[in-house]
């Protein structure tokens, strides 16, 4: 993080901007954080898991095959918690619009939608921009370079990696995304909002207390 803070001189601004975003949601807005998981590997161990037994910890061996890998897309909606999860191929800008405009045509379209992004190739393209201009119901919030960790939905992808796919078995593509997509439902049947409470404002000035001789960093506005 501290890199980050280094490297990028509008760092506190931007974080500052999605900070607010969480803690005071805008009235008659979707707030919707948005990320791709790519590179998933569909895999199953080669040799069956030994159980538990008293007096020994289950054992797994290390070895597996591999079926080839998965990309998807997701986006939460910050006030609920909730997560719509897509498949896709290449993660290109014409990806991401094409699941923008389906969002686009399911959520109220009283309310504006806000997106929180980071700076990926996808979400940045001239193209995206592009289908952006042309659909003034989305605004965007973009984190700063090299903290997408400030992207919430970042979050919900730890939880899926730790729960499903680090210890998961998947015999196939198919059977991966249907995992995630099965995932996802149960995860949306309880689901409830993550209390963020990192306020980027405060850590600024505590960061600036540390280093007071810090030069180049802007203070959040």
């Amino acid at each position: 993080m501290t890199s980050s803070r280094a490297d990028d001189p509008t760092f506190w601004t931007r974080a500052g901007q999605v900070c607010r975003l969480y803690l005071d949601p805008p009235a008659g807005t979707v707030l919707v954080s948005i990320d791709e998981k790519t590179g998933i590997q569909a895999k199953t161990r080669k040799y069956p898991e030994i159980p538990l037994r008293p007096g020994r910890a289950a054992r797994r061996e290390f070895e597996y095959v591999r079926h080839g890998t998965v990309s998807i897309i997701a986006a939460m909606d910050v006030a609920t918690g909730q997560v719509l999860t897509q498949r896709i191929g290449p993660n290109t800008s014409a990806a991401f619009t094409a699941f923008l405009t389906t969002l686009d045509k399911h959520l109220d379209p009283a309310l504006r939608i806000h997106l929180i992004l980071d700076n990926g190739s996808s979400h940045t393209a001239r193209a995206t921009r592009a289908w952006l201009a042309a659909h003034p119901r989305f605004s965007v919030t973009y984190t700063p370079k090299h903290a997408s960790w400030l992207n919430m939905i970042e979050q919900w992808f730890g939880v899926l990696t730790r729960r499903l796919l680090r210890r998961g078995d998947f015999s196939s593509r198919e059977d991966l995304e249907t995992h995630i997509t099965e995932f996802t439902i149960r995860h949306n049947e309880t689901a409830q909002p993550y209390r963020w409470s990192y306020d980027a404002d405060t850590e600024h000035a505590r960061y600036l207390e540390r280093h007071p001789t810090t030069t180049g960093l802007t203070r959040a506005a």
